[in-house]
């Protein structure tokens, strides 16, 4: 079955670093744009990063700009985020997506989606 598993999550402090991954199987990540979302409890889905096919254009979010990095290893059908200087709103659940069509904001426009991996920013 076509699948993206995240992994990398848990609990850091505000200021602290995690790197989440992202791993396909079932399917190439090298046809596909490769997003990121956050949700947090009671809220919609956020659009936070985006890597295009080629991997060298990149979109942020305005609130994740200059503390996260998204990449990409087609040779491990892997995506990663970088995620530093972490702060307590980026609290929420992380997903990874991917989409045959350009990198968006929007959830619609994405195709398969993994389950989330749960990130906490707390002292």
């Amino acid at each position: 079955q076509l699948q993206l598993v995240e992994s990398g999550g848990g609990l850091v402090q505000p200021g602290g670093s995690l790197r989440l991954s992202c791993a396909a199987s079932g399917f190439s990540l090298d046809y596909y744009n490769i997003g990121w979302f956050r949700q947090a409890p009671g809220k919609e889905r956020e659009g936070v990063s985006c890597i295009r096919r080629s991997g060298v254009y990149t979109n942020y979010a305005d609130s994740v700009k200059g503390r996260f990095t998204i990449s990409r290893d087609n040779a491990k059908n892997t995506v990663y985020l970088q995620m530093n200087s972490l702060k307590p709103e980026d609290t929420a659940i992380y997903y990874c997506t991917a989409t045959s069509a350009s990198c968006s904001g929007y959830a619609s426009s994405y195709n398969y989606w993994g389950q989330g991996t749960q990130v906490t920013v707390a002292s």
